[in-house]
């Protein structure tokens, strides 16, 4: 008595088509299916986001102090 069968079902189901309408009812589906495969595209690119340099390799190499002898009698010449 309290329980839905299959055939109560179908007849809440004609309802819902008949008062919001086949291609609306259609819409929204196809809405739900946009959202899901974003989020789903969402996670994906999270998980391959690039991860930022460690400190150690963020670090440009010194520049010399000073020009070593034979740097300079090169660029004399």
């Amino acid at each position: 008595m309290g329980g839905m069968s299959l055939v109560h079902w179908l007849v809440v189901a004609v309802i819902v088509i008949l008062l919001f309408g086949g291609s609306r009812f259609s819409n929204m589906m196809g809405d739900v299916a946009k959202g899901i495969k974003n989020f789903k595209k969402g996670m994906a690119e999270e998980d391959e986001a690039p991860k930022e340099a460690t400190r150690i390799e963020a670090q440009k190499a010194a520049e010399p102090a000073f020009k070593a002898e034979a740097e300079r009698t090169r660029e004399e010449r």
